[in-house]
């Protein structure tokens, strides 16, 4: 009998659905938010749906940080699962203001996670407390269903397509409470979207599905470095750097990663606050030795993984960065013409050039700047 392993989520279910075949297996840490991406209707929400316990495969198995959840003998049911389920702004009842909506909930739960007080601090749920849910805007129900469901105190957290509804300038308003939420609690999320820049700005791990079919999972950079991704048009690598510095003089954040620097401009942040950064394939360029004189500051020594074809005229080189011993990936996409100049080939060691690294987003630990002197 399967065991099930502490500190991971571990998911296999396979058979179908309402005729919907469904193939879906992956071991990922329980931690940090693990994304599932892919086209509309490609199964993620059904996958949800399986974990929570709502829809039920017979020949599943289910384990979180060593709990299991179902198995051969085993199906707990969804009241009995540690999990809470947020999908799209709920309309809740509105002859209760949200200080009653959220006591009613954090009334059923011992306090493990968070607390009455935590929520509406994390949240910035204050000033909402004495007002109806039914008079709040999109993003401020989904604020109060973010806080109703934390005061469950669950293990796991779906968060099936939560800002799918929402408009552009309520979708800004709502991401950085889901990123304050990553940052301070020792709380596991799933997060299904068809959106990857959501991906991008706050997911740790990746699970990618097509018609049904897990596809490729694991850690962000690794799975954006395969053949799938790498070969979209907007591809890139998010990398998670940690601030080191401050160069005031120039206006440039020095980063840290894995052994190397890297400078990117911007305003000072807190030394050892993190920083995601994402590198698009196209503000990569590669040469075969160092350059004497450059305007670029970020340039690393690398290895070319694989060359994948990118249209009639260009090629998407898949690098590791040999600047530590993990081997942080990098995409870099160059014309076929260089690919054939620079009589470049698969194991071959080049100089990966950054042009241009962009910030994504900033938890609130690396918000307060430090004095433009520092």
């Amino acid at each position: 009998m399967r065991e099930g392993k502490t500190g991971y989520i571990e998911v296999a279910f396979n058979g179908s659905l309402a005729n919907i075949p469904l193939d879906a297996q992956f071991s990922l840490p329980a931690k940090g938010v693990t994304a599932i991406f892919g086209p509309p209707g490609c199964g993620k929400t059904t996958l949800a749906r399986c974990i929570a316990g709502v829809q039920h495969v017979p020949t599943g198995f289910c384990a979180v940080d060593g709990e299991i959840w179902q198995d051969e003998t085993t199906f707990r049911p969804p009241h009995l699962r540690p999990v809470a389920y947020v999908f799209r702004p709920p309309i809740p009842l509105s002859h209760w203001s949200v200080r009653r909506t959220l006591l009613y909930k954090a009334s059923k739960s011992t306090p493990t996670l968070i607390d009455f007080d935590g929520v509406v601090d994390l949240l910035e749920l204050s000033p909402l407390l004495e007002r109806s849910p039914s008079h709040l805007s999109a993003a401020e129900r989904q604020r109060l269903a973010l806080g109703s469901a934390l005061l469950g105190q669950p293990q796991l957290l779906l968060l099936d397509d939560p800002l799918i509804v929402l408009d552009r300038s309520a979708k800004c308003e709502i991401l950085p409470f889901l990123e304050r939420m990553r940052e301070k609690l020792s709380l596991p999320m799933i997060y299904i979207t068809h959106d990857i820049a959501d991906i991008e700005r706050f997911a740790d791990h990746l699970v990618m599905m097509k018609d049904g079919l897990v596809t490729a999972a694991g850690p962000l950079n690794v799975v954006q470095s395969g053949p799938v991704l790498a070969r979209r048009g907007e591809a890139a690598v998010c990398l998670d750097t940690l601030v080191g510095g401050y160069d005031g003089r120039y206006g440039l954040i020095m980063l840290r990663l894995d052994g190397a620097r890297l400078l990117v401009p911007g305003l000072p942040l807190r030394p050892g606050a993190k920083l995601r950064l994402r590198i698009a394939a196209g503000d990569v360029n590669i040469a075969c030795e160092p350059r004497r004189a450059s305007s670029i500051l970020n340039v690393f020594p690398a290895r070319i993984k694989a060359s994948l074809p990118f249209g009639e005229a260009e090629v998407t080189l898949v690098l590791a960065l040999e600047t530590g011993r993990s081997g942080v990936p990098l995409l870099a996409r160059i014309t076929r013409r260089s690919f054939d100049a620079l009589r470049l080939s698969n194991g071959a060691d080049v100089f990966a050039e950054v042009a241009r690294a962009v910030p994504l987003g900033l938890p609130s630990s690396a918000c307060k700047a430090l004095p433009r002197s520092a």
